[in-house]
């Protein structure tokens, strides 16, 4: 099936393309959230991702805009690099796994689809297979735990650690028929469901990307500069949404508990427009199911140096330092 950008009007909307000026799309994938945003006005984009197989999609949209439109295969956290000093009007990503990838069972993300247990965005570093064969059962179990919210997390990774003694997980079919004998056919989502999701996100470190990501883009963008970001998990959401209060007045004003933080205004480096941010709605959850689960926010960069407070945005688990140690 083709890639559908999810929240695609409300994303414009926030993003506000200007005619000259300047945008990223961090996770361009087939270029939907680019192609709408030159189509609005008269500006240029760059567009960034990762996973070497847009190459189809990033030659459709030059030949359609020209030198407006240009890219790099780096990943999203590099922006500072990939922008090399120059700084831009606003930034769009579009967080976690794509239509396109999903669909394709030589990738390995999906258990719908027999394939090898991949689940790399990028064609280097450790897979999924490797996280199952090398990491202990409580490592395991921490990320199925962290990762996809598997309340089941120890059972599961007890029954992979078992299987792995008789035969080599390398399939995600292989990896499924274990998840589904551990919790059984209950309920109408599949056992491996949890599990699959929490590989992902651990191999691909979504969620440290997406925290650097945030990082350079407040670095990059000129005052009056967008940041639009669509999330479609609990952790990355939480993610974003921390980012931008600690970075702005939100959480700033006191309460009857505790009197207001005296910092002036040149302390905050966004506002937040609308503090709840978007979620589709039933139109677009009809046409797309996938966009069920999203949620839109967005930031306004303030004329204010770099946020310098300190925060722990990320959860702990495993590193994937771990794992690229003991696979190396």
């Amino acid at each position: 099936m083709n890639h559908i950008p999810v929240l695609l009007t409300e994303v414009v909307q926030a993003l506000r393309p200007t005619n000259g000026e300047q945008y990223v799309d961090g996770t361009f994938g087939a270029g939907g959230y680019t192609r709408e945003i030159l189509n609005t006005a008269n500006c240029n984009v760059l567009g960034l991702d990762r996973d070497p197989n847009v190459s189809k999609d990033v030659s459709a949209v030059s030949s359609e805009f020209g030198n407006r439109f240009s890219f790099k295969q780096i990943a999203f956290s590099h922006l500072e690099d990939a922008l090399d000093g120059q700084k831009v009007d606003g930034v769009v990503l579009d967080i976690g796994v794509s239509s396109m990838q999903l669909d394709q069972a030589d990738r390995g993300f999906s258990f719908m689809r027999e394939g090898p247990l991949d689940m790399r965005m990028s064609s280097s570093g450790p897979s999924a297979a490797d996280a199952i064969k090398y990491l202990e059962s409580n490592e395991l179990a921490r990320i199925f735990k962290v990762y996809g919210d598997e309340k089941r997390a120890k059972k599961c990774a007890d029954f992979i650690v078992r299987a792995r003694q008789d035969y080599t997980i390398s399939t995600t079919q292989q990896l499924a028929d274990i998840l589904s004998r551990a919790l059984g056919r209950q309920g109408k989502h599949h056992p491996a469901t949890r599990v699959f999701q929490a590989l992902r996100i651990y191999i691909n470190d979504e969620l440290g990307e997406l925290y650097r990501a945030l990082i350079a883009a407040e670095k990059v963008l000129r005052p009056g500069g967008r940041l639009v970001v669509v999330t479609f998990h609990s952790l990355e959401d939480r993610i974003v949404k921390s980012f931008l209060r600690s970075r702005s007045e939100v959480d700033r004003g006191g309460s009857r508990h505790a009197p207001p933080q005296d910092v002036g205004k040149t302390a905050f480096s966004f506002s937040v427009p609308k503090r709840s941010g978007f979620k589709a709605g039933a139109k677009e959850i009809a046409e797309n199911p996938r966009s069920r689960s999203a949620r839109l926010r967005w930031g306004v960069r303030l004329d204010a140096p770099v946020w310098q407070g300190e925060e722990d945005l990320l959860p702990e688990a495993p590193s994937l330092g771990l794992l690229e140690r003991r696979a190396a």
